[in-house]
């Protein structure tokens, strides 16, 4: 008679302890998520207007091709971030630059979710004298060789 009233009891706090334990699964469902959204990363090339039709390439080098280097790679990257890390945020969503600690530039949208900056694929066409200051980075000129941004001393103090 004992046993039979022993197992009694234990139904009713299985189930209750079943209940208990299952509670939270269910309580984390259909709250909206309050974190930051996932980074994304905007490699993607635009396409051009369907009806645009390209401009007649002009012959020779203008004023400001004779005196430009390229930057592509890091040391376009470099440049895009010096040029806006100091941009004032009511210029605009996209404005402020940061340096990552892989090396790489990000932005913030306006609900805060990470977007990469990508440097354009033909790079950058910036003034000699301008160009200067990143001549040891990789991509400088369209040279393969040089220093990445993670050596960078913003980079290796950044948090993201």
């Amino acid at each position: 008679m004992k046993k039979l009233l022993d197992q009694r009891g234990n139904k009713p706090t299985a189930i209750i302890l079943s209940a208990l334990l299952t509670m939270p699964l269910f309580v984390g469902c259909g709250q909206p998520q309050a974190s930051v959204p996932p980074p994304m990363d905007n490699t993607r090339t635009t396409a051009t207007a369907p009806n645009a039709t390209p401009a007649a390439p002009k012959k020779g080098l203008n004023k400001v091709q004779k005196g430009a280097i390229v930057l592509a790679g890091a040391a376009a990257l470099y440049y895009l971030y010096n040029r806006q890390k100091n941009a004032k945020a009511d210029a605009g969503a996209n404005s402020k630059y940061y340096l990552s600690k892989n090396g790489r530039v990000y932005y913030r949208d306006a609900n805060r979710q990470v977007h990469w900056v990508t440097p354009p694929p033909n790079g950058i066409q910036v003034p000699a004298e301008e160009a200067q200051q990143y001549r040891d980075y990789q991509g400088y000129n369209n040279r393969s060789t040089g220093r990445d941004l993670t050596s960078v001393p913003e980079a290796q103090s950044a948090t993201y």
